[in-house]
């Protein structure tokens, strides 16, 4: 019995570990769905995340310098983002999707530059994994949670305080008057346009941190589309999760345990009637999308009001037409 739990220990470690980009990148996509904007930019704001918080670890040798280079990265994505669709009125959905292209782009171009090139020790020791006092002991859960990467224990804390921020301060509040009817938000005094830059140029900060998670933490090495997706899983699990920051951490854990099921079945042989079955990598690859897809399709059909997007998600907000 104890053999069980110790395999079962090290197997959820190991799904929180690949499901905390996602987290972030969940994080982020919700801080920009909040106030209104769609942004399916998230790929690319990963990329540039990945590329550039890379490209500064080399530099730099420093772990905050790698990190903080990596959100900017992001943010400015998110920036440029903002500024077509907020100020300039673009299309949300073009803009997004030019967005996930230019981040493709730029970590392709910078990627030439970082293959084959090791980070730092410096870098590498910061982002050792680590026991928080009295939590790590409790049995199962606290090796799974607790005994992770700063940056994995960064990313719970965050999705706890985002949902302290949205529930119970004033700016998270006016937030999301914001992305529910900004006309009546923008009456009552609250800078609909400002709040909307905020939110959107954090988002993209967050998307940048969970970029940067797969190149400097769980790679740890430069790989070409290193996010392999993880925007898009991002955008459906902002839905499964139901703009709720709580429940992204585990929409967001139990993608990375679906993923962990498949490198784990990889390497199992297992016989039926005499019969070796076969597990291909290729059909085990799908199993988090085909339940990302299942989970949508049973969100999308119950109407309950505590499941549906905020009123004002993808409506471009023109205060001379209020």
């Amino acid at each position: 019995m104890s053999a069980f739990f110790e395999a079962l220990t090290l197997f959820l470690q190991t799904a929180v570990q690949m499901g905390t980009h996602i987290l972030f990148a969940v994080l982020g996509g919700m801080l920009c769905e909040k106030i209104g904007n769609m942004n399916l930019g998230i790929e690319g704001m990963m990329l540039l995340g990945a590329s550039v918080g890379y490209f500064a670890g080399l530099g730099s040798a420093n772990p905050l310098v790698a990190i903080f280079a990596a959100g900017c990265a992001g943010a400015a994505g998110a920036f440029i983002y903002a500024l077509i669709t907020v100020t300039l009125r673009g299309n949300q959905v073009v803009t997004g999707l030019i967005l996930t292209i230019f981040g493709t782009g730029v970590s392709g171009f910078l990627g030439k530059s970082l293959s084959g090139k090791p980070l730092p020790e410096a870098i590498s020791r910061a982002f050792l994994p680590v026991s928080v006092p009295v939590l790590h002991r409790i049995p199962v859960i606290g090796r799974v949670f607790f005994e992770q990467s700063p940056y994995v224990l960064a990313g719970m804390a965050l999705a706890g305080l985002l949902y302290a921020y949205f529930q119970y301060t004033r700016i998270g509040l006016n937030a999301r008057a914001v992305g529910e009817n900004p006309g009546v938000a923008d009456a009552s005094g609250i800078p609909v346009t400002r709040y909307k830059y905020l939110h959107i140029v954090s988002g993209g900060f967050l998307c940048g941190l969970g970029g940067a998670y797969l190149s400097l933490v769980f790679v740890p090495r430069w790989q070409e589309n290193i996010t392999a997706g993880a925007g898009w899983i991002a955008v459906a699990l902002i839905i499964f999760s139901t703009w709720n920051p709580l429940k992204a951490i585990f929409a967001a854990y139990v993608f990375g345990a679906l993923k962990g099921v498949g490198f784990k079945f990889q390497n199992i042989n297992l016989s039926l009637f005499g019969k070796k079955l076969i597990f291909y990598p290729q059909l085990l690859d799908m199993l988090p999308y085909i339940a990302t897809i299942l989970v949508l399709v049973i969100i999308t059909c119950r109407k309950k009001k505590e499941y549906q997007p905020p009123a004002g998600l993808g409506l471009p907000y023109f205060r001379e037409e209020r």
